[in-house]
């Protein structure tokens, strides 16, 4: 693959998953995490597997933080970091994660923008949510990240009409709310890995094919449907 990739929350979970997968296809990843012990730790993963990969820190909560991150070239963008809210938060656990999945994601992506321009084939991907889409509620997470997300998607939406033709394409998921781990059948909750292998695809398009969005049904058990005749 040869691309430069930056991932954000990429110290576990799904970001983890997305940079080890790159790494895995020859990519070299920048891999980053709010604190420089978890980027660290996938760095290690991905090394021990023979890739190539360097930590830094980075709060997409904290403008500063945005603002010191060093990078010199890009080729992909993978905006996988935000945090998650349940049914309750806290005031300040509301603020971090507006902060974070919506000002913190255009702050970057604006900062990155000039170097994403610079690259032959340059990826923009979000890993948004159903949340995000208009009229979904499928997810029992709390109305803030909601709120979080939609803002996202309008941003991911506005952006991809503006630089595609420059050639560097936008590509956003919306996933409903998804299981780390299981087993990957009709039927089961989608899973992380089937999330990563969805980015995997997309970005791996010839460069005349811009997907803009992937969305997703939610799984139905089996004893929901209806028996076959």
């Amino acid at each position: 693959m040869g691309l430069r990739v930056l991932v954000t929350g990429a110290g576990r979970d799904t970001g983890r998953l997305l940079a080890v997968a790159f790494a895995a296809r020859g990519a070299h990843v920048v891999v980053t995490a709010r604190t420089m012990g978890a980027a660290e730790e996938t760095v290690g993963f991905i090394r021990a597997a023979g890739g190539t990969a360097r930590a830094a820190v980075l709060d997409l909560a904290d403008p500063d933080s945005i603002a010191a991150l060093e990078v010199d070239r890009l080729d992909v963008l993978v905006n996988s970091g935000a945090r998650y809210l349940g049914e309750t938060a806290s005031p300040a656990d509301i603020a971090d994660a507006i902060a974070g999945a919506a000002t913190g994601t255009v702050l970057l992506t604006e900062r990155l923008l000039p170097l994403l321009r610079k690259s032959e084939r340059a990826d923009i991907v979000n890993l948004i949510s159903a949340a995000g889409e208009n009229g979904q509620h499928r997810s029992t997470a709390h109305a803030a990240f909601y709120a979080a997300k939609h803002a996202q998607a309008g941003y991911a939406e506005i952006l991809s009409e503006r630089v595609r033709a420059e050639g560097i394409r936008v590509i956003s998921l919306f996933p409903p709310d998804f299981v780390q781990d299981g087993p990957r059948e009709a039927g089961a909750e989608l899973t992380a890995q089937s999330v990563v292998d969805c980015v995997l695809f997309a970005v791996g398009q010839p460069r005349d094919c811009f997907i803009r969005a992937i969305h997703f049904e939610q799984a139905r058990r089996f004893e929901q449907r209806a028996p076959r005749p």
